[in-house]
C-alpha cells in the first residue's frame, strides 16, 4: 500500500493522502456512527420507553452499554497487546452491529436492553482497537492529526444526531435510528480493512505502515491474557446491572431488600474498580489518581443529568422529540467551542485552572436544571444552563487527557489511558443506574426530575471539590513537605 521508495527521513504524507486516505475515512466513520447512535438514542429513548412500557429500566439501556464497555475496553486492550488490532476491530464491529440488531428489532423494553448491553460491548471494544490501529498504523508526528479528525467525527454527530434522530423517529419509526446505521458500519470497516491486513503485534509491519510506527525491538512472547482485569471488569459490569435490579425490587414491594442490593451493588463496584485505576483513585490523592477521579466524576454529573433533560422537555414541556434533541446540540456545540478555545489559550490557561471553571460550570448547569424542574421555570432556563455543561466538559476533558499523558511514564501510558476511559464509562454508568433508582422512587413526575437533577448536582458539588487536587505539588513544596 505504501511506495517502497519513499525514504524513511521524508516527511509523513497527510493523513487524507495515499497511503492513508481509507484508514483515515473508515476509521473517522466508524467514530462518527458510534458518536451518532449515542447521541441518537438518548433523543429517542422517552419514545421508546414509552412505548415499550419500560420506564423502570430507562435509566439501564443507558447505563447498560456504558457498563459493558468496560469489558469490552479491558479486553480489546488485552488481546490487541496479544495479537495485534486487527481481530479485536472485527469482533467489536460485528458486536456492534450485532447489538443494533437486536435493539432495532426490539419488541418489548428487556429484548431492547440486551441490544444496548451488546452494542456497548462492542462500541467499547472498537474505540480501544481503533487507538491501537492508530499507534500501528500512522507515524507519531501523525498523531495529533488522527485524533482531532476523531474529535471532529464526535463533535459533527452532536450538531445532526439529535434532530435526525428527532425527524427519523417522528417519519419512520424509532427501530431505523438502530436499523438504520446497520448499513453504514460495513462499508466503513471496508475502507480500514486494507490496512488491516498483515497488522499482528507491535515488533511486526503491516502494509501501509511506516518504519516510525513499528517497534523496532525483537518479537516478543506474546502478552498474558489479563483474566484478572477482565474478571474485575465483568464485576464492576455486574454491579451496575445490579443497581437497576434493586429498582425492581423495590417496584416488588420489597424496599428494604432494594436498599440492601443496591447499597451492595456499589461497593462491588467500587471494590471491583480498584484494580483498574492508579492507587489512590478512590481516596483522591493528589496528581493524577484525582485527575483519574475528576474524570468520572464530572461524567456522571454530565451524563447523569444529560439523558434526562430531553425526557423532562417531552414530558412536562410537551416538546417534540426533534426540538428536544436540539438541547443537547445547544451542550454540544459548547463543548467544541470550549474545546477550541482551551486548545488556542495552551499554556496561558493552567491545566488546573481550566479543571476548576469547567467543574463550577458543569454544576451550575445541572443546579438550573434542577430549580427549573423544581420551580416550574420556562424550559428556556434549563436548555441555556446546558449550554455551560457543554461549555465547562469542553474545557475540562481536553486538560485531564493531556494531565493523564503527561503524569504517565512510558510503562504506564496504557494503563492510565484505559483507566481514563474506564472511569468515564463506569462514573456515568453508575450514576445513570442510581438515577434511575431515584426516578422510580418518587411518585409525581416532578419529584422524579428534581431527584434526579439533584443527585447530578451532588456529584457535580464532588467534582468541584476534588478538581484543586489534580495539580501536583511543586518540587520545592515537596522537598520542604518532606523535610518537615
Amino acid at each position: 500500500m505504501r511506495d517502497s521508495t519513499v525514504s524513511v527521513s521524508a516527511p509523513p504524507a497527510g493523513i487524507l493522502q495515499h497511503p492513508y486516505l481509507w484508514a483515515t475515512t473508515g476509521a473517522c466513520a466508524l467514530v462518527f456512527l458510534s458518536a451518532f447512535e449515542s447521541l441518537a438514542v438518548t433523543t429517542i429513548m422517552p419514545l421508546v420507553s414509552r412505548e415499550l412500557s419500560g420506564a423502570s429500566l430507562y435509566a439501564l439501556a443507558f447505563a447498560g452499554p456504558l457498563a459493558t464497555g468496560v469489558i469490552g475496553m479491558v479486553a480489546a486492550g488485552n488481546w490487541s497487546d496479544r495479537r495485534g488490532p486487527s481481530a479485536p476491530l472485527y469482533a467489536s464491529v460485528a458486536m456492534f452491529v450485532l447489538g443494533l440488531l437486536i435493539a432495532g428489532t426490539a419488541g418489548s423494553m428487556p429484548a431492547l436492553l440486551a441490544g444496548r448491553l451488546v452494542q456497548g460491548l462492542g462500541g467499547g471494544a472498537m474505540t480501544v482497537a481503533l487507538y491501537v490501529v492508530v499507534a500501528r498504523v500512522y507515524p507519531g508526528a501523525l498523531h495529533p492529526k488522527i485524533f482531532a479528525a476523531f474529535a471532529a467525527a464526535w463533535v459533527i454527530p452532536s450538531l445532526v444526531g439529535p434532530f435526525a434522530a428527532g425527524v427519523v423517529a417522528q417519519v419512520l419509526s424509532w427501530h431505523w435510528v438502530f436499523l438504520g446505521v446497520v448499513g453504514l458500519v460495513v462499508p466503513a470497516l471496508a475502507m480500514v480493512v486494507p490496512v488491516l491486513r498483515g497488522l499482528g503485534r507491535s515488533a511486526e509491519t503491516a502494509p501501509g505502515m511506516t518504519p516510525e510506527a513499528t517497534d523496532p525491538t525483537p518479537v516478543r512472547k506474546p502478552t498474558p491474557w489479563a483474566f484478572g482485569r477482565m474478571a474485575w471488569a465483568g464485576l464492576a459490569a455486574l454491579a451496575v446491572l445490579g443497581l437497576n435490579l434493586s429498582v425492581e425490587v423495590r417496584i416488588a414491594n420489597i424496599p428494604l431488600a432494594g436498599v440492601v442490593l443496591a447499597v451492595a451493588a456499589v461497593v462491588i463496584a467500587l471494590v471491583a474498580v480498584r484494580p483498574l485505576v492508579p492507587r489512590g483513585t478512590l481516596t483522591a490523592r493528589r496528581g493524577l489518581p484525582s485527575v483519574i477521579l475528576t474524570r468520572g466524576l464530572a461524567s456522571a454529573a454530565f451524563f447523569g443529568a444529560e439523558v434526562y433533560l430531553p425526557y423532562l422537555l417531552i414530558e412536562r414541556y410537551a416538546f417534540l422529540p426533534t426540538f428536544a434533541g436540539l438541547t443537547l446540540t445547544g451542550g454540544a456545540l459548547a463543548w467544541a467551542g470550549a474545546s477550541a478555545i482551551q486548545g488556542r489559550l495552551g499554556a496561558r490557561l493552567l491545566h488546573s485552572v481550566a479543571v476548576r471553571i469547567g467543574s463550577v460550570m458543569v454544576l451550575a448547569a445541572v443546579v438550573l436544571a434542577l430549580v427549573t424542574t423544581a420551580f416550574g421555570w420556562p424550559a428556556a432556563v434549563a436548555i441555556i444552563g446546558w449550554i455551560f455543561a457543554g461549555g465547562g466538559m469542553g474545557l475540562m476533558y481536553p486538560r485531564l487527557s493531556v494531565m493523564t499523558l503527561a503524569l504517565s511514564s512510558k510503562d504506564t501510558e496504557g494503563f492510565n489511558s484505559s483507566a481514563m476511559s474506564i472511569s468515564d464509562s463506569l462514573g456515568g454508568a453508575l450514576a445513570l443506574a442510581t438515577t434511575g433508582i431515584v426516578f422510580s422512587a418518587f411518585t409525581t413526575s416532578a419529584g422524579s426530575f428534581s431527584g434526579v437533577f439533584a443527585l447530578a448536582a451532588v456529584i457535580a458539588g464532588a467534582a468541584v471539590a476534588i478538581a484543586p487536587r489534580v495539580a501536583t505539588r511543586p518540587k520545592k513544596l515537596q522537598k520542604d513537605h518532606a523535610s518537615a
